[in-house]
């Protein structure tokens, strides 16, 4: 009897081990299907930036459209927003564009670094085009959003909204392109990376479930000769 629910456990976990491993296998394709959706989304021309009537259907799928609107800044409802980029560490400038179709969405116009007080400014109707993304709730890791002390740690649409007194934007913001201009704020840093690690996690989960499986094979043999 002991015997029996020895091999019974170790039946379940195999089991178990070739699971995780083949549940590993499905998200490296979904993971691939992203990559290339996500790859088919930036080669594409950008369309009309979603407006209010396309809002409720705005979901997470839909991040890195390219898209273009044009609009005014109100330059005086900026909010900086840390960040770490290639160029160090500093700030993402947040604005709200007023787009010619009558709705206000937050732009990235892209990043300044720590310490710089001043960067350039459009005062004149502006075309935007750059990539759609998602809100990004309550704040970094670890690090929560401080309205009332103006510290953002992460581009929380709905709460950088509430604290400009903004009225109703768009759900999404966009990361604006980058520019040919050596200007700050410094646009196109976004960065696109998906880890694409499930096959060697695969292996490990199908390696130990076959040690496992030899182990309690040898182990029975032996008992089975003796």
């Amino acid at each position: 009897m002991k015997r029996f629910v020895l091999g019974a456990l170790t039946l379940l976990v195999v089991a178990g081990l070739v699971s995780l491993g083949v549940w590993q296998l499905e998200r490296r394709q979904w993971k691939l299907a992203l990559i290339e959706q996500v790859d088919r989304r930036l080669a594409a021309a950008p369309a009309p930036a979603p407006g209010p009537a396309l809002w409720p259907r705005i979901a997470r799928s839909d991040a890195y459209t390219r898209v273009t609107v044009r609009g005014s800044f109100r330059n005086d409802r900026e909010t900086l927003v840390q960040a770490v980029t290639e160029l160090g560490p500093g700030f993402w400038v947040l604005a709200p564009l007023v787009t010619d179709r009558g709705f206000t969405v937050l732009v990235n116009r892209g990043f300044v670094p720590t310490g710089r007080k001043s960067w350039a400014r459009d005062a004149a109707p502006v075309t935007i085009t750059g990539l759609l993304r998602i809100s990004e709730p309550k704040g970094g890791f670890l690090r929560s959003n401080d309205p009332a002390a103006g510290r953002w740690y992460s581009r929380d649409v709905a709460a950088i909204a509430a604290a400009k007194s903004l009225g109703t934007v768009a759900p999404y913001f966009i990361d604006a392109d980058a520019t040919s201009t050596t200007t700050w704020p410094r646009a196109g840093l976004t960065v696109i990376a998906f880890p694409n690690n499930h096959l060697q996690y695969a292996l490990t989960w199908f390696t130990m479930a076959a040690l496992l499986a030899g182990v309690s094979l040898r182990m029975a043999l032996r008992r089975k000769a003796a």
